[in-house]
């Protein structure tokens, strides 16, 4: 078994959900359906696609400086 990274991020109603190991995406009425979602649709890419072993994805956070409207 393999271990993935989930990106969720919220699109009006629904949450979506991007494995960036894999490219697959998916979408759910909540975070735990949309990550159900991308597990399922990531197995079906995989069974087409098999991915060679990788190395867990590092993930950070950084600011960009934003600038107001004048």
């Amino acid at each position: 078994m393999d271990t993935f990274t989930a990106i969720i991020h919220q699109e009006g109603e629904f949450f979506v959900a991007l494995c960036p190991e894999t490219g697959t995406v998916s979408q759910g009425k909540s975070i735990e359906e949309a990550i159900t979602n991308l597990k399922e649709a990531t197995e079906l890419y995989l069974e087409e696609f098999p991915a060679p072993h990788h190395s867990r994805s590092l993930i950070t956070t950084f600011e960009v400086a934003s600038i107001a409207a004048q």
